[in-house]
């Protein structure tokens, strides 16, 4: 490190923390680190402080994303040891959260995969109302009315009541959704795992969705790990 006094300039930056001279300007205009010394030519002058925002920066930004992390970063900095702590801990209780979310999502695809070896015709006593369904799901009635307006999961009507009907295929359908959206996905991600389905390893392909997902928040939790020293010392500075 080339290092004066503990004053280090744009390039030293640059190469220790490995974003781009650029990139730590526009990282400073944006307020991400602090503002840097100007000497009396407008040289910039950073400190070591700097080096470490930006690594704690980086493994923010992988676990939460760049705008989280900015709005974190600059809580970080400004509140009390007690409340940064707090916040930290949120991130790593948000990421234990969504792990156990995934899990479980898989956890209701192998209980549906096992179904699927069953038979597929539908019969009467095997068919439930949106209230049934509701129940069995844990969701609310219009969350399955909002479902099937998406094309997710499409009942049978009765249509002198108009009433919904949901055969074996339906119900298999409706807990694959619940699966995934109580996992954190989005319609249009649902929507592109129901299409696999159709396919011979439909199911399975879903579960390598899931555990593509699980292994992102790994490396999203390693990288908040990485950045722990880092946080550590952006807290405590004066």
């Amino acid at each position: 490190m080339n290092e004066r006094a503990g004053r280090l300039r744009t390039v030293d930056v640059a190469r220790e923390s490995g974003y781009s001279v650029q990139q730590v300007r526009d990282l400073e205009r944006l307020r991400i680190i602090p503002p840097a010394t100007r000497s009396a030519n407008g040289y910039r002058s950073y400190a070591p402080i700097h080096l470490h925002a930006l690594r704690a920066y980086r493994g923010l930004a992988s676990a939460t994303g760049p705008v989280a992390a900015r709005r974190l970063l600059a809580q970080l900095r400004s509140g009390t040891i007690t409340d940064a702590a707090a916040a930290v801990n949120a991130v790593h209780a948000g990421l234990a959260r969504e792990r156990a979310e995934a899990l479980s999502a898989r956890a209701a695809l192998a209980a549906i995969e096992s179904e699927a070896n069953l038979a597929d015709a539908e019969r009467e006593g095997d068919a439930m109302t949106i209230t049934e369904l509701a129940a069995a799901l844990a969701v609310r009635a219009s969350t399955l009315r909002f479902w099937e307006q998406e094309g997710l999961v499409l009942p049978e009507r009765v249509t002198s009541l108009r009433a919904r009907r949901y055969g074996v295929a339906a119900v298999r359908q409706a807990r694959i959704v619940a699966a995934l959206r109580s996992s954190g996905y989005g319609v249009p991600a649902v929507r592109e795992v129901l299409e696999t389905l159709h396919q011979l390893d439909g199911l399975a392909a879903a579960q390598r969705i899931l555990d593509q997902r699980l292994n992102q928040i790994a490396e999203r939790s390693v990288a908040l790990l990485r950045a722990g020293a880092d946080l550590a010392t952006v807290i405590e500075a004066p």
